[in-house]
């Protein structure tokens, strides 16, 4: 390998962890030739695990902690108290240079703390975002603040367009990203204060692609590559979108199997209707990055499986390899 990106990976975070945590490490592993990835927890149940499986021993490498944070607890309060949890350890590793990235299913909430009080802020970033990709009839497209700043001021969704287009840009592929501001209609003078107020400054943004107004219905279709809003409603609008896949897939499944012509019209559609749900599967896309710090920290679903693990790591590789810290410090030294 030269020069492995190496990912630290929290091992006891999520619904599924250890389990699904450590599975998705083991795949990324064997599947990639450009990472390492240090598995954070308890020794003895993180090597008890990963006897289950074969791999490479020089790709993975377990670092103990003794603590977990849980996902009831208050995020400041733990991170300040269990110093030695996987969360904290793995995020000092990147703190130290020890590690590129970091990885967790676990408590958002000290996800985002941890994030900006171990890893730190790019200087000029006063509120990173959580920024998942969704996906859309067009490819993929970030949505930036899904979760991290509920109360976020124009100046704020600014640098949220300028490092989403980035990312868009550096790691997804996406040339001169198409920017656009959620609101609730297309015109100008629509919106609540802060849409009213960001929009002018979008507008006058010499290094976005910025389209205007986008309406939450026309987000599925790919009408923008880079959606900006505040986290309340970019939760709400990434909460709908899980809800109604969910229900469609569900609903689809229980048409198609409920009498004898759906079976079989089911065996007959069974090739498309798999590509088309692979389209739409938000984690082929890996997890929420938080960007603006000085690594990478990416916020898995709780509920992660070890695809959806393995696919965040992936997503490090692309990101650290981008250097898209860098591209976000030169961006905050350009506007000055």
């Amino acid at each position: 390998m030269n020069n492995p990106i190496v990912v630290a990976l929290d091992a006891m975070g999520g619904d599924n962890a250890p389990v699904e945590i450590i599975k998705g490490a083991v795949q990324a592993v064997n599947e990639s030739d450009s990472v390492i990835v240090k598995v954070v927890g308890p020794e003895d149940v993180v090597k008890a695990e990963l006897a289950k499986y074969e791999y490479d021993s020089n790709k993975i490498v377990v670092v103990n902690a003794t603590e977990i944070i849980e996902t009831a607890e208050p995020p400041v309060m733990a991170i300040r108290r269990k110093k030695d949890s996987s969360l904290v350890v793995a995020l000092n590793l990147v703190k130290k240079g020890e590690a590129d990235a970091f990885v967790s299913a676990g408590s958002t909430g000290a996800v985002l703390v941890g994030g900006q009080l171990i890893v730190g802020r790019i200087k000029g970033i006063d509120r990173p975002p959580l920024a998942p990709a969704i996906p859309t009839a067009k490819g993929p497209a970030l949505l930036v603040d899904c979760g991290a700043n509920v109360d976020a001021r124009p100046d704020h969704l600014v640098k949220f367009a300028r490092m989403g287009s980035i990312y868009m840009e550096n790691v997804m592929g996406v040339k001169n990203p198409r920017v656009a501001i959620v609101n609730v209609g297309a015109e100008e003078e629509k919106g609540n204060a802060l849409v009213k107020e960001t929009f002018p400054l979008l507008k006058e943004c010499k290094d976005i692609n910025f389209i205007g107004s986008i309406e939450a219905r026309d987000i599925p279709a790919g009408y923008a590559d880079v959606i900006v809003c505040d986290a309340f409603v970019g939760n709400c609008i990434l909460k709908m979108f899980e809800g109604v896949g969910l229900t469609l897939v569900s609903e689809l499944k229980h048409s198609m199997l409920s009498s004898f012509k759906g079976k079989i019209g089911a065996l007959l559609v069974k090739s498309s209707m798999k590509q088309v749900l692979k389209k739409y599967d938000a984690s082929e896309y890996g997890g929420a990055p938080m960007i603006g710090l000085n690594g990478l920290v990416v916020k898995s679903h709780g509920s992660s499986d070890a695809k959806e693990i393995k696919n965040s790591i992936f997503q490090c590789i692309s990101f650290v390899q981008a250097d898209i810290p860098g591209k976000i410090r030169q961006s905050m030294i350009t506007d000055k």
